[in-house]
């Protein structure tokens, strides 16, 4: 039985497994450059002691992979889900072939669990091994940009992509095996998945744990144009300073008086009069405009903040093997009614 498994897997596992030795070698070759790079400007900017102000030229380097790398990481265990999943056992039913291992001394468990278990872990090993391969080669825009827990960045890194693979193979076998028909089979897999990765995302992950709050003062996180006022024409918008918390995934934030009250229109024309006298005609120059801006930022600091909620840096550990649990054990319960079923309707 392992033997068959292994010839009708033989395709799959090529192709997934080959494409993986490809990344491997594009890893290998350019991730050193990379880390030269980053090494090379931390001895630079320790040297002249602005590390935290001086652009990090890492950020310039094989720009082109910096985008790719991270695609492949988010695609891959969906792809799992649907050639490596969805078709393993519905290609049998479809054909018809199972009827042939089962008359052969193959009891339904084993034919099941043979399937499941040598394909499954060949569909974890392959997600683990590229999540590695993306981790280790990012390592050092990581440390550039400080923001692996951005949502972006989150399902791309750690253990979470592992338990999103073994998720969406379960899920793949379980249609396949409900809908007896592989392309269905791979259409629900791919909707399944891309609907239990945006719940989780959207409603999930953010509350693993009570989100920390912040206030922040305007004269801190206060530059010119946070409030959205344009330099040329003098029209305003309302959005919030941008948010200094390092590290941090930043929920929310919103400009609000210190009773909780947002900022409105309204009361930004009465605390900076001078923005509803602006001319129509020709707009104020620059300077002009950033005088009266800094006074309006200095008078608003006095009754207004930036209320902030985010999840801080150090959870995101936490937060990867919480994420991690809840598709492993989301695959494990389907994996259970695609038993049942199999027990059930093949009896």
């Amino acid at each position: 039985m392992i033997r068959l498994t292994l010839r009708q897997f033989r395709t799959e596992a090529a192709v997934g497994f080959g494409m993986l030795t490809l990344l491997a070698i594009l890893v290998a070759v350019t991730g050193p450059h990379l880390a030269q790079v980053n090494e090379a400007f931390q001895r630079a900017c320790k040297a002249a002691r602005a590390c935290s102000t001086a652009p990090n030229p890492v950020l310039q380097v094989d720009t082109s992979l910096q985008a790719f790398l991270p695609f492949v990481a988010t695609i891959t265990p969906a792809l799992i889900g649907i050639f490596f999943g969805a078709p393993l056992i519905a290609r049998e039913l479809e054909t018809g072939t199972f009827r042939l291992a089962w008359t052969q001394g193959v009891t339904k468990v084993r034919w099941f669990a043979v399937k499941l278990g040598l394909v499954g872990l060949a569909a974890i090993a392959l997600s683990a091994l590229l999540t590695w391969m993306v981790d280790w080669w990012m390592g050092p825009l990581n440390a550039a940009n400080q923001n692996r827990f951005d949502p972006s960045n989150f399902s791309t890194h750690g253990v979470a992509p592992v338990g999103y693979a073994a998720f969406a193979f379960a899920l793949g076998v379980t249609a396949g095996l409900l809908l007896r028909r592989t392309v269905p089979a791979i259409g629900a897999t791919l909707l399944g998945f891309l609907a239990a990765r945006l719940g989780v995302e959207s409603w999930v992950r953010p509350n693993l744990a009570p989100p920390l709050h912040r206030s922040l003062s305007l004269l801190n996180t206060g530059h010119f144009g946070v409030l959205g006022v344009n330099a040329s024409t003098g029209a305003m918008s309302l959005s919030a300073p941008v948010v200094p918390i390092a590290n941090s995934w930043v929920l929310s934030h919103q400009v609000v008086s210190h009773s909780g009250q947002p900022l409105t229109a309204q009361s930004l024309l009465r605390t900076c009069p001078a923005y509803g006298q602006l001319p129509n005609g020709t707009p104020p120059s620059p300077a002009e405009m950033r005088s009266i801006h800094t006074t309006c930022i200095e008078r608003l600091a006095a009754h207004f903040h930036t209320a902030v909620i985010y999840q801080p840096p150090d959870r995101f550990w936490p937060f990867q093997w919480a994420e991690f649990a809840i598709f492993l054990a989301a695959a494990l319960a389907l994996g259970g009614i695609a038993y049942w079923w199999l027990r059930r309707h093949y009896g």
